[in-house]
C-alpha cells in the first residue's frame, strides 16, 4: 500500500474547521480505495500559537515539516493580529522557504452552482490561473524610513528575475499545452510598469518559442477584469504576477459562483520540498464557529494534493463526489444561498464516494 506523510496545519478561524472535514473526508476515500493511506500530523501553528509565543509558527518549523509529502493548510489571519505579520509568519513563510513558485489556481462553474454572470455557460468559465508565488510584489523587499515624521518614506520593491519569470511561464505553457484549448493568456502591466513587467513580457514571447501548438495572447490587468466579466468564454490559462493573479483569482471564484468553492496548490514542481494545498477563502471570522463554512474549497484541494500524490484515480473519485453533492441545492452552504452545515455537506461528499463505488 502506498503511504504519504500529510502535514495539516489548521491554522485561524474556519480553517480550524475546513480542514478536519477534508482530512476527514480524505481518511474515507483513502478506505475506500485501499490502494493508498495518508499518514496526518497536525500542528497548531497560527495566530493562537503567536499569541503564547510570540511566533506564528517554531524556529524549526520548516525542518519539520521537510519530511511531509505534501502540506494540507487553512487559513490564516485573525482581528487581533497584524495580517501582515500572520501571512509572512506562517503562509508565506512556508511558500517561500519550500520555493513553491508556482500558484495554481483552477476555477470553474459546478453542477448547482450559479454564476451572477447571469446567463454565462459552464463551458464558457472554465480556466486555471498560475500565480507566481515566489518573487513580483510580494518579494518582502523594501523598508520605512523616517517613521511618524511628514517625510516618512515607505518603499515596496517588486521583484523580477529572470530565472523566475523563466520558470512560471514554462510552467503555464506546459500547463496550458497539457489543456484541450492549448490557450494562454499572459497578464501584464508592462505599459505602466516599464521595467519588471517589460521583461515579464519579453520572457512571455521567448518561452513561447518552445511552445508552438499553444496559442497565446497578452493582456493588461485591468483589461483582464473587464474580458473575464465580459468575455469569460476567451479565457482558458492565464498566468499572471504575485499580486495580479492573487486579485483575479478571488473574482475568478466569485464569477465561479463563491469563494468558498476555489482550491489552491503551491507547488514547488521539482518537488524537493513538499507543496502545500489550501481553499483561497481566508479565515472568515464573521462566521468561525457557526459550522456553515462551505468545505468544498478544501475537499477540491484534496483532490489536487491527491493529483500532485500520484493518486488521480481517487482523485477523480472525490472530484464526482463534490459535483454531485454540489448540484443538489438543499446540500449548499450558505455562501451559496442555501442551509447546509460543514457536517451536513461532507457527510454528503462521503456517502457520494461512497456510493461511487459500491
Amino acid at each position: 500500500m502506498r503511504e504519504f506523510k500529510i502535514a495539516a496545519i489548521p491554522a485561524d478561524g474556519i480553517g480550524k474547521e475546513v480542514v478536519p472535514a477534508g482530512l476527514e473526508v480524505l481518511a474515507a476515500l483513502a478506505r475506500c480505495d485501499g490502494g493508498f493511506a495518508l499518514n496526518v500530523e497536525s500542528f497548531d501553528w497560527g495566530s493562537d500559537y503567536y499569541k503564547q509565543h510570540g511566533i506564528m509558527m517554531p524556529a524549526n518549523g520548516r525542518e519539520l515539516l521537510k519530511k511531509f509529502n505534501a502540506i494540507y493548510f487553512g487559513a490564516v489571519g485573525t482581528p487581533d493580529v497584524p495580517d501582515h505579520i500572520t501571512l509572512w509568519g506562517l503562509r508565506l513563510n512556508i511558500c517561500q522557504s519550500f520555493d513553491q513558485y508556482a500558484n495554481v489556481r483552477p476555477t470553474r462553474i459546478l453542477p448547482g452552482i450559479k454564476s451572477p454572470l447571469g446567463n454565462v455557460q459552464a463551458k464558457d468559465l472554465d480556466w486555471v490561473i498560475v500565480r507566481e508565488n515566489s518573487e513580483g510584489e510580494y518579494a518582502g523587499q523594501g523598508g520605512r524610513s523616517h517613521r511618524g515624521f511628514p517625510e516618512e518614506v515607505a518603499t515596496e520593491v517588486a521583484i523580477f528575475t529572470r530565472t523566475g519569470v523563466r520558470r512560471i511561464m514554462r510552467f503555464a505553457f506546459a500547463l496550458a499545452q497539457s489543456r484541450p484549448r492549448k490557450f494562454l493568456t499572459v497578464v501584464t502591466k508592462s505599459n505602466a510598469q516599464r521595467h519588471g513587467m517589460v521583461m515579464w513580457d519579453e520572457i512571455a514571447a521567448e518561452v513561447a518559442a518552445e511552445f508552438p501548438d499553444v496559442t497565446w495572447d497578452k493582456m493588461l490587468v485591468d483589461a483582464m477584469t473587464v474580458r473575464m466579466t465580459l468575455k469569460p468564454g476567451t479565457l482558458d490559462t492565464i498566468v499572471a504576477t504575485n499580486l495580479h493573479a492573487d486579485i483575479l483569482s478571488d473574482l475568478a471564484a466569485a464569477l465561479a459562483g463563491s469563494i468558498g468553492i476555489a482550491p489552491t496548490a503551491n507547488l514547488n514542481p521539482e518537488r524537493t520540498f513538499p507543496s502545500m494545498f489550501e481553499p483561497i477563502h481566508g479565515s472568515a471570522f464573521d462566521i468561525t464557529g457557526k459550522g456553515i463554512a462551505n468545505p468544498i474549497g478544501t475537499f477540491w484541494s484534496g483532490c489536487m494534493m491527491l493529483d500532485h500524490l500520484g493518486e488521480k484515480k481517487a482523485s477523480a473519485r472525490l472530484m464526482r463526489a463534490i459535483e454531485r453533492v454540489t448540484a443538489n441545492p438543499a446540500l449548499h452552504t450558505p455562501d451559496l444561498g442555501g442551509k447546509a452545515t460543514t457536517r451536513i455537506v461532507t457527510a454528503a461528499v462521503i456517502a457520494a464516494f461512497q456510493a461511487d463505488h459500491a
